[in-house]
Formats: structure tokens, sequence, C-alpha cells
């Protein structure tokens, strides 16, 4: 997965939004105002791409210990958050319900009216 794709694939979902609060070099994907993912998308060649997700703390351990490039979130609460470095070795499409996952974590989170809105078409 390119940064590229990681970004499209994070603004796909109903209300993302991507913001620079901690500067031009970390997005910060947003559902209503609450983040599920960030990426410093602009990696330096040969550096991996990395990217924080919010995680069920049940199944973080589980997929720290399935493998090796899901790791405790960096800068992050290591109970909630995980930190997956997206090397090629991690199959896109776990990728992506990782991101997914994150997502619906945060929206289960918002009070009903928002979460209401979101599943309007």
């Amino acid at each position: 997965m390119t940064p590229q794709r990681l970004r499209a694939l994070c603004l796909s979902f109903d209300d993302a939004v991507e913001e620079f609060p901690f500067g031009p070099e970390t997005s910060v994907f947003k559902v209503a105002g609450k983040i599920f993912a960030l990426s410093a998308l602009s990696v330096p060649t040969g550096e991996p791409l990395t990217v924080n997700l919010k995680c069920d703390p049940d199944l973080a351990v589980q997929l720290r210990a399935a493998h090796p490039e899901i790791v405790p979130g960096w800068h992050m609460n290591k109970r909630h958050w995980n930190t997956v470095t997206v090397s090629g070795s991690l199959p896109d499409r776990l990728l992506r319900e990782l991101v997914e996952d994150s997502y619906d974590l945060v929206v289960a989170g918002l009070p009903r009216a928002q979460r209401l809105r979101l599943d309007r078409p």
C-alpha cells in the first residue's frame, strides 16, 4: 500500500477529513472531530510507511502476537492504539480491515445523533 492509497482509503469513509494539527508532516484522519488514523505519509525513501490505528484492546494483543508489523501505538495509549508498519509483508486486505475497524470504533463512541447522520447514504 502506498501513502497515496492509504490517504484515499482513510478519506473514503463518511465524514472523514485529513488535518495537520501536529505539523505538515503528520496526516491526522478524523471523523466528527475524533482521530481514527495518524501517519507521516511523506516518508523518506527507504523508510517504511507506518500508521497508528485505534483497536479493541483484546484484539490489539492478538494482532501484535500474530504480526511483527503491528506494535503498541507509538506516542499513543498503548492499550487502544497500534502502530502498523506498511512494508508489504502485511496483506493489503488486513490493513484495509484495520483502518475500517479503527473508523468503526471511533464512530461507535460518537453520540447517537452523529452516528445516525453518518449512516445515511
